[in-house]
């Protein structure tokens, strides 16, 4: 019984015997390997889903074209069309320096599919010939938020698409500035021409840029949880909170004393001289991980996730 597989996943092989190429099936190849013991790359139940990489449309568009982005899927191992949570990586990107899912990535990723939900995770610099902005200027930035804001709509409507998938149940999930994005995405008074495809349940973002939205009315199209650190001098948390005072009820703000940027992490609190942004402009930023808040906004993730999903 493994997890549904999205179109665009490459369904078939070609084996080359004697210069010939021959085409066979995913499901012949999973037999083949049953047989030679090999373990296919789909969801199996009881145990965790190896992430699937595929192409997925921006609204963004590139030579007259839609950008294709780099999506890596990990299917939950259930029966059904089920939830998805949509991930938007931060400023450093969602890839390790060998090029593989980050640690982050594999955490969350392993938690969603541990509750029967879908995970897309969403690679929005490597297309763009980028792999990592932290250290590029607001206003200098290669890649900006209404691309990625772009991003977002354009996997939501592509996951809306796909069988197994629940398009009545996709959350977004995202972290600074992924969770900007999350907030861009869902703000129905953003200027960008490209208008949302349809509406997350829910939307989730940890410790965002929020000075933006905040500026320009922040008008969500869903239900949004922000968790924010009241130690961050990096996407301060005060933003976030007067956004949820102005903003309509469905704004939740959670907040946490001592929290730093990056307290989901669980590597020792750091400074970085060589980010340009944050609340000291040219005196660099702090990270690192707080082990009440990493647990206490995981749990506040899940519970809202389930809320909206219906458990």
């Amino acid at each position: 019984m493994g997890a549904a597989v999205p179109d665009g996943q490459p369904g078939e092989w070609k084996l080359l015997f004697c210069e010939r190429s021959v085409t066979i099936s995913r499901w012949l190849l999973a037999i083949l390997a049953s047989i030679l013991l090999l373990e296919p790359v789909w969801a199996q139940p009881g145990r965790p889903a190896a992430g699937q990489k595929l192409s997925v449309p921006s609204l963004d568009r590139a030579d007259g074209q839609a950008l294709k982005l780099d999506g890596w899927w990990y299917p939950a191992a259930v029966e059904g069309p089920a939830p998805v949570v949509l991930m938007l990586h931060g400023c450093a990107g969602m890839l390790n320096a060998r090029g593989e899912p980050n640690l982050r990535t594999q955490e969350y990723t392993a938690l969603v599919n541990a509750h029967g939900w879908h995970a897309l995770v969403l690679d929005s610099l490597t297309p763009r010939g980028e792999k990592e902005i932290c250290t590029q200027r607001i206003g200098t930035r290669r890649v900006t938020q209404t691309e990625r804001r772009r991003d977002a709509l354009g996997a939501f409507q592509w996951l809306a698409a796909q069988p197994g998938v629940d398009a009545s149940r996709i959350a977004l999930l995202g972290w600074s500035h992924g969770g900007s994005a999350v907030l861009a995405a869902t703000n129905l008074n953003h200027p960008d021409g490209a208008g949302p495809a349809g509406r997350p349940r829910v939307a989730v973002a940890f410790y965002p840029g929020c000075e933006a939205d905040l500026k320009r009315g922040y008008r969500p199209s869903t239900e949004a949880l922000l968790m924010v650190g009241l130690a961050d001098d990096w996407t301060p948390a005060a933003p976030c909170q007067a956004l949820a005072r102005e903003g309509p009820p469905p704004v939740t703000v959670l907040a946490w004393e001592g929290a730093y940027h990056g307290f989901d992490g669980t590597a020792p609190v750091r400074h970085r001289a060589d980010v340009p942004n944050g609340a000291n402009p040219g005196q660099g930023v702090h990270l690192g991980g707080h082990p009440e808040a990493r647990q206490a906004s995981q749990q506040a993730m899940v519970g809202t996730l389930e809320r909206a999903f219906g458990r």
